[in-house]
Parts: structure tokens; sequence; C-alpha cells
């Protein structure tokens, strides 16, 4: 049983790494093969130098994602079946028990992902952003974000990682089930605290200054039936020049929030437009099924794990000699995303499914060619490519292709 599973492992590996390297070549040459002309429903609204970018700007990322994608894959394979994770065992084990260990196996993991990680991340924002002029942000701001984030990592993770340890020690063959009303619970918590306690932590918020813009999306909070507990607009330039809107929170606690970047590029009729595409969000109750989705989907795996927790070949084949709770947890979830990828297109079809809806609920409540045009000049100044590689783009993108969806809101216009 244990070699075959190893087998299996392996065979799930290769394939998907095998699938996204293919998969990402794919989409370097077709967007490369449509560099040299702008697509003919946008050749009169973008430039060909915007579009080139574009396509530079893809080209640059999709490599890096590639070479990623390798060492992540390595280091997935050092971890179980090179024995990384053995030797972490029997580091710890010997120092600790109990919750102490788990939480020593769990952040060493962690730690040692996010120093492999670093060099790469530092190319992405230092190097691929910047040749773009989209880095805004500076050294001593990306190592200040990185420490708030570590602290606030080991902050809320270690109570919450040992509260998970303690129920699956303590909850009997039922543990997966508690587990899961924890993390349900906490999930829902996070979702109404982040907006005041947490997102301040890492940008200013102020609240939108009166004018026109204020005006018009208070008239259409009040024609969608929105209540929400404020209007800020977020110093998103300090650290890119990309623009954005989303509203956030739950309950009483929901914010709508604006890019400072998204206000200076946009006519107010364009954001009130945006604005309505996140509303539909809301009224269409895309949040609420992706909340409900996201539950049924950590009970399920949850469950999974409860079957797998007492069965030694599960820890053998990934090259673990001992078992317990914390070294269940981490083998499953490093194992999942490798058996799951292929599910990525059906998700990624859901998502698209929702963003035609909240076009089309925008389109409804404000212009659709205000939209339209919002979107056209989100695509230029965020240098979004327009002709990404169709395959490709099934698997990864949570958005419709430009082309698609500007096509969608023309024929509401």
């Amino acid at each position: 049983m244990t070699s075959a599973f190893t087998l299996v492992f392996l065979a799930a590996v290769i394939l998907t790494l095998a699938a996204r390297l293919w998969l990402g070549q794919r989409h370097i040459r077709h967007v490369s093969a449509h560099r040299a002309a702008v697509p003919a429903d946008f050749a009169e609204r973008i430039p060909l130098a915007a579009h080139q970018k574009a396509a530079d700007y893809t080209v640059d990322r999709s490599r890096a994602s590639l070479v990623t994608t390798v060492v992540d894959t390595a280091l997935l394979l050092i971890f179980t079946l090179g024995g990384g994770i053995a030797w972490l065992h029997e580091l710890w084990s010997a120092r600790l028990e109990g919750i102490a260990y788990g939480l020593a196996m769990i952040f060493s993991l962690m730690a040692i992902s996010a120093i492999i990680d670093l060099p790469f991340s530092l190319y992405r924002q230092f190097v691929i952003e910047a040749r773009y002029g989209f880095n805004r942000m500076t050294l001593r701001l990306y190592l200040a974000d990185l420490a708030k984030q570590s602290l606030l990592g080991l902050a809320i993770g270690a109570p919450v990682i040992a509260t998970v340890l303690w129920l699956m020690g303590a909850m009997g063959e039922a543990w997966w089930f508690w587990v899961w009303l924890f993390w349900a619970g906490f999930n829902l918590l996070a979702l109404f605290v982040y907006p005041t306690w947490i997102a301040p932590l890492f940008n200013k918020f102020s609240p939108l200054d009166a004018g026109e813009t204020r005006t018009r999306i208070e008239a259409l909070l009040t024609r969608c039936g929105f209540r929400s507990s404020g209007l800020f607009v977020m110093d998103g330039s300090k650290r890119s020049s990309h623009g954005n809107a989303y509203f956030t929170g739950f309950g009483n606690n929901k914010r709508i929030v604006f890019f400072d970047t998204l206000l200076e590029r946009l006519s107010p009729d364009e954001i009130e437009a945006v604005l309505a595409h996140e509303l539909g969000h809301f009224r269409k109750k895309h949040i609420v099924q992706r909340i409900v989705m996201m539950f049924a989907g950590s009970l399920a795996f949850l469950w999974l794990l409860g079957q797998l927790i007492d069965s030694p070949w599960f820890y053998a084949g990934l090259g673990v000699p001992a078992q317990n709770t914390a070294l269940a947890l981490i083998l499953f979830f490093l194992v999942v995303p490798v058996f799951t990828f292929p599910l990525s297109p059906l998700f990624s079809q859901l998502s698209r499914r929702h963003e035609f809806e909240a076009d089309a609920y925008a389109a409804e409540h404000t212009a659709a060619a205000d939209l339209s045009r919002a979107l056209v000049k989100l695509y230029e100044d965020n240098a979004a490519t327009l002709t990404p590689d169709p395959l490709y783009s099934a698997f990864y993108d949570s958005h419709p292709p430009a082309a698609q969806r500007i096509a969608r809101l023309q024929a509401l216009a």
C-alpha cells in the first residue's frame, strides 16, 4: 500500500507540474504571437504601445511563475519523499511534545518556504513591477510589510493552529467536525474584524471627499439598497500604480474602498459603474455562495483527513516514518493542491460566470458604456493582456477575457 500511494503521489506531482509548465508556455507563445497588433475590438481605444507593454509584462510574469512552479514542486518533494519533514520531526520531537511540537513543526515549514520564496518575491516586486512602472514600494516599506505580516501571522496563527491541534487530539473520531466549526467561526470573525483592525496596519484609509463622485455613489447605494459603514480611499499608490476598488467586511461592518490610483484615472460616472459591478457581487449573493462553497470544501477535506489520520500508509507513502496529528495536518495540506489541480477550470468558470452577472447588474443600474470605458482604462493602466491563451485562461483566470467581457457589455448597452 505504501509503495502504491508513493507512486500515485509521484504521478500526480509530475502530471501537475507538466500541465502547469505546458499551460504557461502556451500562454507565453499565444501572447507573444498576438503582440504585433491590437485586437480589432480595441484598436480605437488601446494604443499599440500599451498593448505591447501588456504583452511583455504578461510574458515576464509568466516566465517568473514557471520558475517558481518548478521550485515549489522541488520543495514539495524535498519536504516529503526527500526526508525534510522527517528530519524536522526528529529535530523537534526530541525537544518538544504535544501542541508545542506541532507549532514548531508547522512554523518551521512556513519559515523555510517563506525564506526560499523571498528572492522570487523581491524579483517580482523590484524588477518586473519596476520595469513596467508599477512599483512604488521602497525596500524599507517592503521589509516593514514583511515584518508586520510575520508578527501578525504569529499572533493570530499560533492560537488558531494550537486550537486546531488541541481539537484534533481531544475530540475523538469526530474531531474533524469540531475543527470545521472552529475554522468556520474564525473565518467569519476575520471577515468582520479585517476592515477595522487588520487592513489599517498596512494602509491608510481616508473618508471619500465630498463632491460629484461621492454624490453619485451615495445615490447608487440608495438605488441598490446597499448599506455600508463608510466610503474610504486607500493609499494604494504608496506600493503600486495598479488601481482597484472593492468592498470588504461582513454584516454591519461593510466598507467600500477605492484605491487612490483608481480615483485619479476614472471619471465619476466610470467609478460609479465600477462600484455597481462590485455591488452586483453582493446583490447576486456571490459572496455568500463563495463562503458556503469554502465552508463545504473545508468540511469535505477535513472529513477526508479524518479518514487518513490513522492510516500508516499515508505517512510512510509520503516519506514520514512517524504519525501524529501535526504531521497529518502538514502532509494533507501539502499534497491536496497536487490532486485538486484538475478542478481549477471548474472554479475559474464559476468565478467568470459571477463576473458576467455582476457586469449585467451594473448595466441595470448604471450605463453599460461607462463600465466598458472604465474596464478598457483599467486593462490599459494595469497592463492586462487582451489576448490570453484560451486554455490557460480556462485554468487560471477568475475574470473573463477582455474581448468577451466588453462584447457582452456592448450588447447590453
